[in-house]
């Protein structure tokens, strides 16, 4: 189904040939399709599922930029070298410097693009406990949303939804030159004159791929777009793409459970992520026992969590923490997670542990024993920082009312994917680039390496998106005499 923009012209079904195809209508996918446009190309934007968005709309609204205006002005001085140093280090030196360097080569111009497009970010200096922040944050969906309104508008582009690209047209020498789609049960072929643009998101919906390559996640909670299924990874590997990060997925700590004490699914109800232990919050288990160190990145929290009794845990905290709850990006919006019913709260220790079915006096001992290690100013169970000011996000857990968060691991992105050079261009096995195939956000593999930086999903989506998007336009196609 064709979609016209409001600002178009006519467009009907017969329209095959386009400058640039894109796989994906994400923020991956409206960042590369409207980037696309404004140089000039025509576009031709794909989207499988009954609406836009994927995993994009869904994500807590957080994007990684270094050198902003909006740092500037809290006085924080940040630049691409510690980003880089930041992502390396969170990648424990596996993240492929080509792939690193693509985000930077464009991370600070699309902050300010997207910004110019009516993007509003706001930041906040100490969002984290003694870490430089880099997060800008937007409400959930709200960048995608923006962009793709613009897209829309755009005379260049052209939106088709429902619309699934199956199979990758390549020419006898060798350059992708378009795309196999069907729609409503028909195939098309489309024509892609300067390059194809996979944005077509992860497969944290195929249990056929998790199960190949993360067999250990399969029973967590699915959080990403409905459509993930991987077809832009199969498209491009049927062409002898490299993958890259394939052995490094993982989950992400902090998966509510919408109808706790009942841990079973709840179709059309959709989990979300939340991260009071940013905080403060003591972290326990069904024993009402702590299990990690609390400030541990996310993903390494989740590795912990999977191993406890039923894969379950609680965030358990109090006023003092509720008081540091911020409205974006969502995973800090405490307030808002307690009036949608993901929070139980209770006057007295006692009274939260039998809410949430746990023993009161474990709890009451875990939490005094947690106060007296902050009151040491030395956590020797599990190291934690702690220095008895609420500031740090380690303080004493004494004010109530109190609060418990039960929640889980969920697959929210499989980070891993198709290899790329620092053109966003798509490699095959030999390093070789796949000439006319390009690819951006989650799709790409090889940026996380074995760990992940907080808020580069949404952020590697805009800025690929908008490298790759940049690339296929400018690219030309080769001509024969």
């Amino acid at each position: 189904m064709t979609v016209p923009g409001p600002g178009s012209p006519d467009a009907g079904p017969d329209e095959t040939t386009f400058d640039v195809v894109v796989v994906g209508a994400g923020l991956a996918g409206n960042a590369a399709a409207l980037t696309a446009a404004e140089a000039g190309a025509t576009v031709c934007l794909l989207e499988k599922g009954e609406a836009y968005g994927g995993t994009s709309v869904k994500a807590g609204g957080g994007l990684v930029f270094a050198g902003t205006d909006l740092q500037d002005e809290a006085g924080v001085r940040d630049d691409a070298e510690g980003l880089r140093t930041a992502i390396m280090d969170a990648g424990r030196g596996r993240s492929d410097p080509d792939t690193v360097e693509a985000y930077l080569d464009h991370q600070l111009d699309t902050y300010r693009w997207m910004s110019e497009r009516g993007v509003a970010f706001d930041y906040f200096p100490d969002l984290v406990p003694r870490r430089l922040n880099r997060l800008h944050g937007t409400a959930p969906g709200h960048a995608t949303e923006v962009l793709h309104r613009c897209s829309l508008a755009h005379p260049g582009v052209r939106y088709r939804v429902r619309t699934r690209g199956k199979r990758l047209v390549r020419g006898a020498d060798g350059v992708v030159g378009g795309i196999v789609v069907e729609s409503d049960g028909t195939e098309a072929v489309l024509t892609a004159r300067r390059g194809v643009v996979l944005a077509s998101g992860g497969f944290v919906r195929s249990d056929d791929l998790v199960a190949t390559f993360a067999p250990e996640w399969l029973l967590t909670t699915r959080m990403g777009g409905t459509a993930n299924t991987g077809d832009g990874l199969r498209m491009a590997w049927a062409l002898g793409a490299a993958v890259a990060d394939m052995a490094y997925v993982e989950a992400s700590f902090g998966a509510s459970i919408p109808n706790f004490p009942d841990v079973a699914d709840t179709p059309g109800v959709e989990p979300t992520l939340l991260y009071p232990n940013s905080q403060g919050a003591v972290v326990v288990n069904r024993e009402a026992r702590r299990f990690a160190d609390e400030t541990l990145p996310y993903k390494e929290l989740s590795a912990i969590c999977v191993q406890q009794p039923d894969g379950i845990a609680f965030m358990v905290f109090d006023a003092a923490v509720m008081d540091r709850s911020l409205p974006t990006p969502s995973p800090a919006d405490f307030s808002t997670a307690l009036a949608d019913g993901r929070l139980v709260e209770a006057d007295t220790l006692e009274g939260l542990a039998e809410k949430v079915g746990l023993s009161p006096d474990a709890l009451v001992s875990t939490i005094r024993r947690y106060n007296g290690h902050v009151d040491a100013g030395n956590d020797p169970d599990f190291g934690r920082p702690v220095d008895g000011s609420p500031a740090s996000g380690g303080g004493r857990i004494d004010t109530g009312p109190f609060y418990a968060y039960p929640c889980r691991c969920g697959l929210t992105t499989t980070y891993c994917g198709l290899r790329v050079d620092r053109s966003l261009r798509v490699v095959d096995v030999f390093g070789e680039p796949i000439e006319g195939l390009f690819a951006a956000g989650e799709v790409v593999g090889g940026f996380h390496g074995a760990g992940y930086y907080s808020g580069t999903g949404l952020g590697k989506a805009a800025v690929f998106g908008r490298g790759a998007g940049l690339a296929a336009a400018e690219r030309r196609p080769r001509t024969t005499s």
